[in-house]
C-alpha cells in the first residue's frame, strides 16, 4: 500500500514537470517571437525623443513665475527617462526670491489604455514616476538668520502614479 501511495505521488510530480516545462517552452517561443518583433520594430531615435515641461504665470499681489522645460528619451517601449533644467521667480506682498536647479525623471507606463480593461471608451493610460530635483534657494527667504551662505541646496526625491490622457497621435497630457 505505501508503495503504491509514492508511486501515485511520484507520477504527480512527474506530471506536473512535463505540464510544467511544457509551457515554459511555449512561452519561450512566444519571448522569442516578441524579442524579434521588438527589434524589427525599434523606432528611430528621433522619434524616441520627447518634449515637455510646465510653464506657469501668475501675476498681482503674488508674482509666481516658473519654467521647467524637460527633454527625454523613451529608452523601452514603456520606459522614459528625461532631465531638463527648474527657474522660479516668487514674488509677495513682503519679500521675492528666485530658486533654479534642475530634475530628472523616469516613468513607467503600465497601462497604456484602460479601454482595453474597461470597455468604455475612456483611454486614459496609468503610469509610475519617480524623480530627483535638486534646487538652490536662497538663505534669506527660507532659513531664519544666522546664514551659512548666501544660498543652499534642497535634494528631494518624488515617487507616484498617474493619469495619462492622450491629446493627438505623439501628444499628451499627464496629471
Amino acid at each position: 500500500m505505501i508503495g503504491q501511495k509514492s508511486r501515485i505521488v511520484n507520477y504527480r510530480y512527474i506530471n506536473f514537470l512535463v505540464i510544467f516545462l511544457g509551457c515554459a517552452a511555449i512561452l519561450a517561443g512566444q519571448e522569442d517571437n516578441i524579442e524579434k518583433r521588438k527589434k524589427e520594430e525599434i523606432p528611430p531615435l528621433k522619434e524616441r525623443i520627447f518634449f515637455g515641461g510646465s510653464f506657469g504665470l501668475q501675476f498681482g499681489t503674488f508674482t509666481d513665475i516658473q519654467a521647467s522645460p524637460v527633454i527625454g528619451l523613451w529608452v523601452l517601449p514603456r520606459v522614459g527617462v528625461a532631465t531638463g533644467p527648474n527657474f522660479r521667480y516668487y514674488k509677495d506682498p513682503l519679500d521675492r526670491t528666485t530658486i533654479y536647479g534642475g530634475r530628472t525623471y523616469v516613468q513607467y507606463v503600465f497601462l497604456r489604455d484602460i479601454a482595453s480593461i474597461v470597455p468604455l471608451n475612456i483611454h486614459l493610460g496609468l503610469f509610475l514616476h519617480g524623480e530627483y530635483e535638486i534646487l538652490s534657494l536662497e538663505s534669506s527667504f527660507f532659513k531664519y538668520p544666522p546664514y551659512d551662505s548666501e544660498r543652499f541646496l534642497t535634494k528631494t526625491f518624488l515617487a507616484g502614479g498617474g493619469i495619462n490622457q492622450p491629446v493627438g497621435k505623439r501628444a499628451s497630457v499627464n496629471i
